[in-house]
C-alpha cells in the first residue's frame, strides 16, 4: 500500500506542478482534466501526509521514552498511545480512499420505495423511509425532486420515486438498495400487537442521454386521469402518462406533475434508469457466474432492520453496525450505516499494482 501511495502523492505534485505551468492554463481542456484529476487524489495524499507525519513521531518518541523515566516516560507512554491510535485511524481512512471508484459514484440518484408485506402499515413505513431519506438529503444540502408517487389510504405509500441531486449522491446512496423490516405497533393495529412489515428500496443512479438508447418503437405510451390527491385538477385532465417498454416489459407511471408533458420527461427519465440497472444487473450475473460466487447484494435481500418494540434498535444485517436511537435514524441520522458499508468495502478492497497508476 505504501508504495501505491508514494506513487500517487508523486503524481500529485506532477500535476501541482503541470497547473501553475502558462501553457497548461492556456489549454483549459487540459487544465481542467488536471484540475480535476488534482482535486479527485488530494484529500488522499493529504492524508498520507498525516500519516508519515504522525509515523515519524511516533518513532521519535519510542526512541525517546528509552532515556527517560518517572513523570516524563509517563507523558511519553500517553503521547505513543495516541499516536499509535492515529496511525490506526489513518491506514483505515487511507485502504477507504484507495478503494477503486464505481464509474457512476458522481450521479444524482432516483430512489424508488415500495410497500411490501403488511398492508397499510408497510405503506406508512414507506413515508417514513422517503422522510428519512428526505432528510438526509437535505442535511448534506441535495436537492430532492419527487417524480411519482401513489398514496395509500392512511398517508403512506405504496410507492413513491423521487430523485436526489447533489455532490456524489450515488457514492454514498447505492449500498441503501434491498429489503428494509420494521418491528412496531401500527397506528393500524388497535389492540397494540406488534407487527412486522416490509418495504423496499432500490437507488438507481441517473442516466445520461448518451448511455441509454431508447427506440421510440419499443414504448407504449398511454395516457390517463391522474388519482388521488391533488385537487380538481387530476381529476379533469388526461395528464397521468404510463409507459410500457415492450422487449423488457418494464412499466413507468407518472402523475405528480399537471403536466402531460412533464410527466412524460420524468417517466422517460425513470425507465432510462431501470433499463441502465437492468444491464447492469445481467452483466454482474454473468460476472458471477463465471466467477462462481454471488452478488454483494441480491435484489430482494433484507439489508437492515429496524425496532421500535419491545425495544429500540436499527441493524444493518450486511455490517452489523447498530444503533439503539431509532427517532435520530428516522430522521436523516443514517451517516454511521453508509460509512461502516464504505470500510467494510475498504477493508477487502484487492488493489492491483497498476491502480494507483489509473487514479
Amino acid at each position: 500500500m505504501l508504495d501505491k501511495l508514494t506513487a500517487i502523492e508523486e503524481k500529485y505534485h506532477e500535476i501541482n506542478s503541470q497547473l501553475s505551468d502558462a501553457k497548461v492554463i492556456a489549454d483549459q481542456p487540459l487544465f481542467q482534466k488536471l484540475a480535476k484529476a488534482h482535486s479527485s487524489i488530494s484529500e488522499l495524499v493529504e492524508t498520507f501526509q498525516e500519516y508519515k507525519r504522525v509515523q515519524a513521531d511516533l518513532a521519535t518518541a519510542i526512541e525517546m521514552l528509552e532515556d527517560e523515566s518517572g513523570d516524563s516516560a509517563k507523558l511519553l507512554k500517553a503521547e505513543i498511545e495516541q499516536l499509535e491510535s492515529d496511525e490506526e485511524r489513518l491506514t483505515a481512512k487511507l485502504k477507504l480512499l484507495l478503494a477503486p471508484k464505481d464509474p457512476n459514484d458522481e450521479k444524482n440518484v432516483i430512489i424508488e420505495i415500495r410497500a411490501g408485506t403488511g398492508g397499510e402499515e408497510a405503506a406508512l413505513f414507506a413515508g417514513d423511509l422517503f422522510r428519512m431519506y428526505t432528510r438526509y438529503a437535505e442535511s448534506l444540502g441535495w436537492r430532492v425532486e419527487l417524480l411519482s408517487g401513489s398514496g395509500s389510504d392512511l398517508g403512506g405509500f405504496k410507492e413513491i420515486i423521487f430523485m436526489i441531486e447533489g455532490d456524489q449522491v450515488y457514492s454514498r446512496l447505492k449500498f441503501e438498495s434491498g429489503v428494509h423490516r420494521v418491528q412496531r405497533v401500527p397506528e393500524t393495529e388497535a389492540s397494540g400487537r406488534i407487527h412486522t412489515s416490509t418495504v423496499t428500496v432500490a437507488v438507481l443512479p441517473e442516466v445520461e442521454e448518451v448511455e441509454v438508447e431508447i427506440n421510440p418503437a419499443d414504448l407504449q405510451i398511454d395516457t390517463h386521469r391522474a388519482s388521488g390527491a391533488g385537487g380538481q385538477h387530476v381529476n379533469k385532465t388526461d395528464s397521468a402518462v404510463r409507459i410500457t417498454h415492450i422487449p423488457t416489459g418494464i412499466v413507468v407511471q407518472c402523475q405528480s406533475e399537471r403536466s402531460q408533458i412533464s410527466n412524460r420527461a420524468s417517466a422517460e427519465k425513470i425507465l432510462k434508469a431501470r433499463l441502465l440497472d437492468l444491464r447492469r444487473q445481467e452483466q454482474e450475473k454473468e460476472l458471477a457466474n463465471l466467477r462462481g460466487d454471488q452478488q454483494e447484494i441480491a435484489w430482494g435481500s433484507q439489508i437492515r432492520s429496524y425496532v421500535f418494540h419491545p425495544y429500540t434498535m436499527v441493524k444493518d444485517h450486511r455490517t452489523k453496525y447498530e444503533t439503539g436511537n431509532v427517532q435520530a435514524v428516522m430522521d436523516g441520522d443514517i451517516t454511521g450505516f453508509m460509512e461502516a458499508w464504505l470500510k467494510a468495502r475498504a477493508a477487502g478492497a484487492n488493489l492491483s499494482a497498476d491502480e494507483a497508476d489509473d487514479i
